[in-house]
């Protein structure tokens, strides 16, 4: 005669099981828009090309930030932690290899936002743009890949260079009122 040997978890402890399974599924679906709004810091961004390649575009420790306004607008500024300063000490008067690293080595765009719960993902419209060719364009897609209360991820899948860009930010501390 056999006998069956069953495990039973007591019915008091169910419901803290079930939390702590159903914890990081629930953090990944909580809801975008507000949990971005705010002022966020660069960490990092990568760069992976279609043949695979990865890189640094504004290297080990870019500089940047982005603000989400809970409106629907967005500011956001990314470069290399060592732009050149201008030796002219004058932004009009930049030598072409001042002006060439700066234009490559850094970012500033500003427009409107639209959350896409469902899909995990925001469209943005730019308004302005250091790189000129990215204002009025169609709407740019950032998927959402994690968001907490102090860390966001996202990646661009559709860079005008084709790359796809994988970028993380920390929120950024609050800051006492400064007297006027």
């Amino acid at each position: 005669m056999r006998r069956r040997t069953t495990l039973r978890l007591p019915v008091a402890l169910l419901p803290a099981f079930l939390t702590l399974h159903a914890t990081p599924a629930a953090a990944q679906a909580a809801p975008i828009a507000p949990g971005i709004v705010g002022t966020w810091l660069l960490v990092s961004v990568l760069s992976e090309r279609a043949d695979g390649t990865r890189g640094e575009p504004f290297g080990p420790d870019p500089k940047g930030i982005v603000m989400f306004s809970g409106d629907g607008h967005f500011s956001l500024f990314q470069s290399r932690v060592d732009l050149p300063r201008l030796a002219a000490n004058d932004r009009t008067r930049a030598t072409p290899e001042e002006a060439m690293t700066i234009v490559r080595d850094s970012i500033a765009y500003f427009g409107t936002y639209a959350v896409d719960e469902a899909g995990r993902s925001l469209s943005m419209r730019l308004d302005g743009s250091t790189y000129a060719n990215l204002q009025g364009g169609s709407v740019q897609r950032r998927i959402v890949t994690s968001l907490t209360a102090e860390e966001m991820r996202f990646s661009n899948p559709r860079t005008p260079s084709g790359m796809t860009l994988h970028t993380v930010w920390r929120r950024a501390p609050a800051r006492e009122q400064r007297p006027t």
